[in-house]
Formats: C-alpha cells, sequence, structure tokens
C-alpha cells in the first residue's frame, strides 16, 4: 500500500463536504488517464474506477461523469496501481518490500540498493515483477535439486544414463510390457549384478517410484460410486455410503469360494478414478529454459499479412482479454483447452469397457508446439465399464476446483528465463469434443430435432414419414442473403416453399446462463438433480446446468464448446461415399426414402414405378463396372510415408466398398481424392456440388486464413448445402449433414480448425 495513494480513500469528505484537496488529485488522476491513448476509448472516455457494479473499471465513460461518479462513489477498493489506467502493476519492487508504480521508479533513489540509471531501465523494460536474478521459490527450489541430484551417471564413465533417466525409463518398460512388482524388483537386483560396485542404479521398485516422486507430479485415487452418481471428494471423502443411490463405498470384507470364506483385510472400493493436478505440470513449463520463453510466444507474436495462425489471433482470445485486462496483463498467464472421448482399452474382441480420458491442452506456446502430445496433459481418467454419459461432471469436480482456484488466486511460480517469481494464473477457454460428447460436456442435447447447438430452440428440423428420422432438408436458405434466388426457389428444395425466415445468430453467454437460470436446471451433482432435470428436458434442448458455468469467466467466452470438424468431415464423407456407392444398409437412397420424396419434393421421374413396382436409377449412384473402376483406382494408390494410410486395404473388391477407414483415412479421401474418383463418372450438375463440399472442408482446415477468406466461406457454405439439397434426397440430410454451415463461423471466432479439433498430434 503507498503512502501517497491513500489520498483516494481518505479525506473526501471534510466537514460534511467535497474537500478541494481531493478534488484536484482526482483532476490529477483524469489527466494521468488521458496521456495515456490505449487507455482512452473516443478521445475522452476513461474507466470508471468508482464503486458501482456496473463500473470498477469495466465501463467506459466520458471523463466529467467519471469525476462526478468518483464524488459520489468513491474509489474502487485497493486500486492503488492504476492498471486500468495506464500504470503498469508492480507487486515486488527492484529496491524494497514497499509496492510502487514504475512511473514512480524513476524519481526514487534507495538507500538499501545503488539504483543507476541502467538498473531503473531495466526494471522498465522488463515490465511488471521483475526481480533481477531472483531466487527461486522453495517448491522449485526442491525440484532443482531433485534434478541435480538425479542428473549424476548411474556409474562412473557412462554418459547415456543419470540415475533420474534409468528410473524413468525401468516405470516406462513396466508399463509398456505390463510387467509386475516382483518382476520389476528381481531385473532391478539382477541389474545391480552387472553394473559396477559404486552404481546409482535404483534397488527395488519402491526405491524407484520415491526417486521419481520427487518430480511431484501427484496423482489422486478419489473413490466413486458404481452408479457415477458422486465421488468421495471434498466434503464427502468421509462418508461410507453414497448420498444419491445408497450404494456402499466398500466391498464387503467377506466373500466366498465355494465352501471357503475369506477375510478383507483392506477396504477395497467398488469403483475409483484418478485425478491428475495441472498446476505442478503447469509449473514445470517454466521451471525448465527449454520452454519458459517459450510461453510467452503469444504476447510477442504479431499477425502477418492479416492472417490467423494462432488463438491468440482470433476474436476470442482478444475480447476475453478485453473482459479481464487484470489476467491478459500478465502475459505468462496459461490459456487451456480440454477435451474428453471415451474409447475401448481391451480391443473390440473383450469385454466392453468405455474408458474416458479427459486431457488439457497449452494455447499460449507457439504453433509449431500447440496441440502436441508432450503439452498435452492427462488430468482426470474416468472409470468404466459404462459411458458416464450426462454424469461426467461428477468426475470433473477436482478439475474445476483446480481451474476456479487457478483463476481466482493463482500459485506462485517460478520463471526461469527471467529468474523471477511471479503469480501463475490459468483460464480455460474452450472444450473439444465430438457431437455426442459435446452433450456430456454443455449440457445441450445433441439428439433428436433441437440437436443444433447454435441453432437451440429456433430450429424447424421435422421428423420424416416413412423412416421416422430427423431431417434437416431445406433449413439452409435462412442463411442466405435475402435477394437470393434460392430463397424464392418452389421447385428444388421443399415443394411450394418460399424463405424468407433468417437465422437469429449465435446467443451469448450471458443469455444462455439466464435461460438456464430462469428454467431452473441443476447440476448433475445436486441430489435432486435427476429428477428435476428429466421433467425440464421434456419442454427444451437442456438436459443438465453444465459444471463449466461454476468458473466465473465461462460466461464472457465467445465460443465454449466447438464443433469438431474431425468427426463432422467423417460424417459428412460417409454419407456422401455410401449413398454414392448404394452400399446396402448405409445408403440414404432407400425404398423409404423414394416413397417420401415426393411428398416433400417434385421429383417425379424418381417415383416408384405402379407397373414394375421398381424403382428407377438416380443418377447420383455410380453402377457396378463404376464402382471397381473406382476401387481398382484406390487400390494402386500410393501415398508419401506419413501422409495417409495404405488406402488398398481398405478396399473390398468383392462386395465392391470399403471399410475400417479411420477419421485420417476419410480426411485424406475427402479433401484430395473424391472429387478426382468421381469425376468421369458423375454429370457435373451433381459432381460439382460434391466437389465444392470437398473444397470448403480443404480450405477450412488450412493452418492460416484471413477474417476475409472465414467470412467468404460462411458466406459460401449455405449455397454449396443448398446444391447438395437439390440432389440428394431429404433422409441425407441429417445433424451431421446440417453442422457444416456453423463450422466457418467458429474458426473465424476462435482460431483455426487444427487447434480445435481431436486429432492426435
Amino acid at each position: 500500500m503507498e503512502d501517497d495513494r491513500e489520498w483516494m480513500y481518505e479525506g473526501r469528505i471534510v466537514n460534511g463536504m467535497f474537500s478541494n484537496e481531493w478534488g484536484d488529485k482526482v483532476d490529477k488522476f483524469v489527466a494521468f488517464a488521458l496521456r495515456h491513448p490505449k487507455c482512452v476509448n473516443g478521445g475522452t472516455a476513461i474507466r470508471c474506477p468508482c464503486t458501482l457494479v456496473k463500473c470498477q473499471n469495466k465501463k467506459f465513460l466520458n471523463v466529467e461523469t467519471v469525476k462526478v461518479h468518483l464524488y459520489r462513489n468513491g474509489f474502487v477498493p485497493d486500486y492503488y496501481v492504476w492498471i486500468y489506467h495506464g500504470e503498469k502493476q508492480v507487486h515486488q519492487r527492484c529496491s524494497s518490500s514497499v509496492r510502487v508504480s514504475v512511473s514512480e521508479t524513476d524519481q526514487m533513489v534507495s538507500d538499501n540498493m545503488n539504483h543507476t540509471t541502467y538498473h531503473r531501465m531495466v526494471c522498465d523494460v522488463a515490465g511488471p515483477e521483475f526481480n533481477p536474478d531472483e531466487e527461486p521459490n522453495a517448491e522449485a527450489r526442491n525440484f532443482y535439486d531433485m534434478i541435480r541430484a538425479g542428473d549424476k551417471p548411474v556409474y562412473e564413465g557412462n554418459s547415456k544414463h543419470t540415475q533420474l533417466s534409468v528410473a524413468v525409463r525401468m516405470l516406462e518398460i513396466k508399463c509398456r510390457h505390463r510387467c509386475s512388482q516382483a518382476w520389476f524388483d528381481d531385473m532391478s537386483n539382477f541389474i545391480q549384478e552387472l553394473l559396477p560396485q559404486d552404481n546409482l542404479m535404483p534397488l527395488d521398485f519402491y526405491s524407484t517410484k520415491k526417486l521419481v516422486r520427487g518430480l511431484r507430479l501427484p496423482v489422486q485415487v478419489i473413490h466413486c460410486c458404481v452408479n457415477n452418481c458422486m465421488i468421495y471428494w471434498g466434503d464427502d471423502s468421509d462418508l461410507n455410503s453414497f448420498k444419491k443411490c445408497g450404494h456402499a463405498r466398500y466391498k464387503q470384507k467377506v466373500r466366498g469360494f465355494g465352501n471357503r470364506l475369506y477375510i478383507r483385510k483392506l477396504k477395497v472400493p467398488y469403483k475409483k478414478m484418478h485425478y491428475f493436478p495441472i498446476t505442478p505440470r503447469l509449473q514445470r513449463l517454466y521451471a525448465s529454459t527449454a520452454t519458459a520463453n517459450e510461453m510467452r510466444w503469444h504476447s510477442e507474436h504479431h499477425m502477418e499479412d492479416g492472417k490467423m495462425c494462432h488463438p491468440s489471433d482470433a476474436p476470442a482470445w482478444k475480447h476475453f482479454d478485453e473482459c479481464f485486462p487484470d489476467f491478459s496483463s500478465e502475459v505468462r498467464n496459461v490459456r487451456l483447452g480440454l477435451f474428453a472421448n471415451g474409447f475401448q482399452p481391451f480391443g473390440q474382441s473383450r469385454q466392453q469397457y468405455s474408458l474416458w480420458p479427459v486431457v488439457v491442452t497449452l494455447y499460449d506456446l507457439p504453433p509449431d508446439l500447440c496441440m502436441k502430445e508432450e503439452f498435452m496433459f492427462l488430468t482426470v481418467l474416468v472409470p468404466g465399464p459404462t459411458n458416464p454419459k450426462g454424469k461426467i461432471d461428477v468426475f470433473l469436480q477436482p478439475l474445476i476446483a483446480e481451474l476456479k482456484s487457478l483463476w481466482g488466486v493463482g500459485v506462485q511460480t517460478y520463471d526461469i528465463s527471467k529468474r523471477q517469481n511471479f503469480q501463475m494464473r490459468a483460464a480455460l477457454m474452450w472444450t473439444i469434443n465430438d457431437f455426442p460428447a459435446y452433450s456430456m460436456m454443455s449440457g445441450w442435447s445433441t439428439a433428436g430435432m433441437l440437436a443444433c447447438p447454435h441453432y437451440m430452440e429456433d430450429s424447424d428440423a421435422f421428423r420424416l414419414i416413412k423412416s421416422g428420422k430427423q431431417s434437416w432438408f431445406d433449413k439452409h436458405r435462412k442463411f442466405l442473403p435475402m435477394n437470393h434466388p434460392y430463397r424464392r426457389n418452389t421447385k428444388d428444395f421443399i415443394k411450394n416453399r418460399k424463405v424468407t425466415k433468417q437465422f437469429l445468430g449465435v446467443r451469448y453467454g450471458d443469455e444462455i446462463l439466464q435461460d438456464l437460470n430462469n428454467r431452473g436446471l441443476r447440476k448433475v451433482i445436486d441430489v435432486d438433480a435427476e429428477v428435476v432435470n428429466a421433467a425440464i428436458s421434456k419442454t427444451c434442448g437442456w438436459n443438465k446446468r453444465s459444471i463449466f458455468w461454476d468458473l466465473p469467466y465461462w460466461r464472457e467466452h465467445l465460443l465454449r464448446h466447438n464443433l469438431d470438424v474431425m468427426h463432422i468431415e467423417k460424417n459428412v464423407f460417409d454419407n456422401i461415399f455410401n449413398t454414392v456407392f448404394n452400399i446396402p444398409g448405409k445408403t440414404k437412397d432407400t425404398y423409404k426414402s423414394r416413397d417420401e420424396l415426393n411428398k416433400y419434393c417434385r421429383r417425379p421421374q424418381f417415383a416408384q414405378n405402379l407397373v414394375t413396382s421398381k424403382y428407377p436409377d438416380v443418377p447420383f449412384v455410380l453402377n457396378k463396372s463404376q464402382k471397381k473402376d473406382v476401387l481398382e483406382w484406390v487400390k494402386k494408390l500410393r501415398f508419401p510415408y506419413g501422409y495417409a494410410s495404405n488406402l488398398g486395404r481398405c478396399v473390398d473388391a468383392n462386395k465392391l466398398k470399403m471399410f475400417s477407414m479411420k477419421s485420417h483415412d476419410c480426411h485424406v479421401f475427402m479433401q484430395r481424392l473424391l472429387p478426382i474418383a468421381l469425376r468421369e463418372f458423375l454429370p457435373n450438375r451433381i459432381w460439382e456440388p460434391i466437389t465444392e463440399i470437398s473444397l470448403f472442408f480443404k480450405q477450412l482446415t488450412s493452418s492460416s486464413l484471413t477474417d476475409e477468406e472465414l467470412r467468404n466461406l460462411d458466406e459460401q457454405i449455405p449455397v454449396f448445402l443448398c446444391n447438395l439439397e437439390k440432389i440428394f434426397p431429404p433422409s441425407f440430410f441429417d445433424s451431421m449433414e446440417h453442422l457444416p454451415v456453423h463450422l466457418a463461423y467458429e474458426a473465424r471466432i476462435a482460431s483455426p480448425v487444427h487447434y480445435r479439433w481431436m486429432y492426435p498430434p
């Protein structure tokens, strides 16, 4: 607290009157703010620092109004450093423990330290919290001591392995080959016999774990309910049965095998999850010279030629900075993304088991390091055997609590690149999931006629008469300009229908949160959540209140949950390929589709022949010889190493189809091969719309894009989808064929696609 800033909170009113002296200092404060153009809006407006809830350095007002507010309400508490009005914040002064401003440093002469002009210049240039050659904090010092101790050669003369590297490698081999602890101990003893007598090889499994534990990357094993209704964590950690379902926490102590009874000596839980805190791993990034400088890349980089090549170039990042300038003022604060997906760990031949890892990734790093395996941190391991579905929030509680702590308080961290300690904070930017998991994370149902999370209740999808499936056919003309001829077309889309409606736009966080509050939705961890949410979900698309709304900043994000381009592109490709190849059971051109076709569209040429009871061929389906030619061509294709898998192995020449194609195979085929494969076999009026969709995904997934290019894609994709609607039947257009209409918007708001999809690095 500074003595010369105490006037802000003292002497405003003297003998029932406003003090002239206090008013003069307010004038000086306003003049100071006006001297910093970056903090002035429109030349005369500055942030109002009064105590009103709407102000508090959030709202820009003209200077006269700011003065009136300050006279009436006074300054917001603890605003000794005017960081919102051009002054840099200094938490630890270069010369003493008193908090001072950078502007005052030039006028100070310390008796305790020989301040020179050079030293003051270093303090100014280094920015806030500069402290020359500051000692690491206790945790960082312990870490460095452990690294130095473990960096000794495993025996004298060995330059390849240190004590620590041997321990880590041995544990990695144990995990990879699923070896027992007894095997580990025996192998360690055997290696001991092979090495010189004075070696540092760990003696057994216990000593190896003890050495690695010094890295301080902890794991928490938390007991949880077999029905996924709660975890024994926080205030519930001492319970012995579950609050909701009443199921016991531990297995019975006595169990029988035949005529024998066995008594358990230890309490064994029915189910447990693993939580890996992210704070120590974030601190390690600043403790290492290899990554500490890279963590500031996002603030030092500038856009070139208006091209977005990183999330920091996007409006979502910049909007967040404007909403929370105290967070963005420290460039070392961390931005995170979260993604989760289930998989079958035992393969298809074993028992069914759904395991859900939750992974956090970093966005502060440069493009060549973002989304790389080394910077993806496993945080939660949700156990099976069943899919947690909407109850995944139960298992995310420890992560959300840690994220709230990292946002509100932060953690003291040592930055080795600047040799100083600072208070590191972190914020979660968004989640990345496939479409079913989107519902699990956001709370908005992605099934049925309200599946689109951008449309929400404005959806006008309908149910088909014969097949009973939801269709998004003819739901993209509303995105077109009002004067577009497709809006007046009554022949190629739903017959006799003109479109005058417009898309209302995406709803923002405050609107969504208000809607959730008004409807009374509960978090799944609440006792009455299942009953209350089930009743409310019958009248809207919401099925729960997501736990992510507990984060104080979540409502301010322009984009909270991403549509995963990887899965959408795969589904679009599958539908096109299976329909064009007329794959039984997967094609969208079925007899039910033909029966209902002319109930919606004017396409009598494709109706059933009443005499022969057969359906005529459609021009978008290949015949048998054409299919053979395409598959033979695919079989002979060769790609550069690492570009794609061997697609020839996916060809079934007997059934004339392709099988077992992974997401990346579909990605390559969609963008590179599909237009070439169909060029000679389909009429231009059909080939061109398919090629347009192919080129759309190709351009959308570019590593860098300008705002103008993304706006063009946003304008073009409704036309591309309308062109497909002129060809394929209504049954073709499920929610996956609709979602591409929103992808260009998300890329323009958030960042290029490869930062927000689920392809492995």
